[in-house]
């Protein structure tokens, strides 16, 4: 039987809001494996690597050249039967380098039963049935706007969320989210020559007021900060909607290893930074601003959770324990971990360093950008041969 390790060779997506030529992580990652197809750019932006069996951009085997998404559907045990029985005969996440430079689109992703129904009615935009959790940890520093919170909305908001105590009762949260539903999709909407009047307004202040813009009443934010972020916003998209509903959201700076959970139908918006991120494997967006590509307002506004907390409570905390859907590692010289056996498959990839990789009697080197794919039930060990050695890993398996 053929020891379930293979090396991918997997493909580079480039969107305007991508880093350019060899600033972006996604592109020499994508690089480091030699490809008749690619090579970097300068001046070209790299926005993504895609690392698995999405047919929007499908990871191939290095060695054959098949992709993997033949190859899991031509021998089953790669997935391992419960894992097919459950989410079919494909990889059930697809794990991403995101390499961004300027804004992506304000934006969420359906569940599952919305992204049924979108698919059906308007299968363009909308390319895949499949909803589309996702965790992001940042591999350099990383800005985001993710989840509402509403700082600079209505009075009626602000006086029911003074009136709430530290352990709200579900009626008064049902009462704040629907308060704050009727805010955003006001926002949403105002008509283009009323977000031109404000815009002018709006970058006229962030310019005047400096540390004192919006009167402090974004506490993820100081006020120069914010300024400084509106202006950069603004010179990126101009008169766009995005400039005031990025005042409904947190906003969130991750350090280097640092993760957020985003569910489906949250909104958020990546600014700057190089990420890992695992998700449901779809390709389904959502979008409302920032953006030249289709926007769909009204289903955004009817589909988001209106869930609200500190950004504390949204980063997840890093712990040590081998089974999560995303596993970041780092490796001092001459160290190893094991990974025991797990029912269902992994994806692997380098982000700094050089080490190996070995499953069964099978070893491979493993260098900064390498991507691996690890057949279900096949115990895996990484040693570091270098100074450091960072590792990621998204796997699967039924609980």
């Amino acid at each position: 039987m053929q020891v379930p390790l293979l090396r991918l060779q997997c493909g580079v997506n480039s969107y305007a809001w991508g880093k350019k030529g060899n600033d972006s992580a996604a592109a020499k990652f994508g690089a480091a494996t030699p490809s008749d197809s690619f090579s970097i750019q300068a001046g070209q932006p790299y926005a993504e690597l895609w690392m698995g069996t999405h047919p929007s951009n499908p990871s191939k085997d290095l060695a054959t050249g098949r992709t993997l998404l033949d190859m899991v559907q031509t021998n089953k045990a790669l997935l391992s039967d419960p894992i097919t029985a459950k989410y079919g005969d494909k990889l059930p996440f697809l794990l991403k380098i995101l390499s961004i430079d300027t804004a992506l689109s304000i934006q969420a992703h359906p569940n599952k039963k919305l992204a049924e129904k979108l698919h059906a009615r308007d299968p363009k935009n909308y390319p895949d049935d499949n909803h589309k959790p996702e965790m992001a940890i940042a591999i350099t520093p990383l800005r985001a706007s993710a989840t509402l919170v509403g700082p600079e909305i209505a009075d009626e908001f602000i006086a029911n969320a003074k009136a709430q105590s530290e352990e709200p009762s579900a009626d008064a949260l049902a009462k704040s989210k629907a308060i704050l539903k009727k805010a955003f999709g006001s926002l949403m909407a105002s008509s283009q020559a009323d977000v031109d009047a404000e815009t002018e307004k709006l970058v006229k202040l962030a310019k005047s007021d400096g540390a004192d813009f919006a009167a402090g009443g974004v506490p993820s934010i100081s006020g120069e900060k914010m300024a400084a972020l509106v202006e950069r916003l603004y010179g990126q998209y101009g008169n766009d909607i995005g400039l005031f509903v990025q005042f409904f959201l947190n906003y969130v700076e991750l350090q280097v290893g640092e993760a957020l959970f985003l569910t489906a139908d949250d909104i958020h918006a990546y600014i700057s930074g190089d990420i890992v991120e695992c998700m449901a494997s779809s390709d389904n967006v959502i979008r409302a601003g920032f953006t030249p590509k289709f926007k769909d307002v009204d289903t955004l506004v009817s589909c988001l959770t209106y869930n609200f907390a500190p950004i504390e409570e949204q980063k997840m905390k890093p712990v040590d324990y081998p089974y999560a859907t995303l596993n970041r590692t780092g490796y001092s010289s001459s160290s190893s971990a094991t990974f025991e056996a797990i029912q269902g498959p992994s994806v692997l990839i380098c982000t700094k360093g050089k080490g190996k990789i070995s499953v069964g009697p099978k070893v491979e080197d493993f260098e900064e950008g390498y991507v691996y794919f690890v057949g279900a039930t096949a115990e895996l060990v990484l040693e570091s041969r270098s100074e450091e050695f960072v590792t990621f890993k998204a796997f699967c398996e039924v609980a």
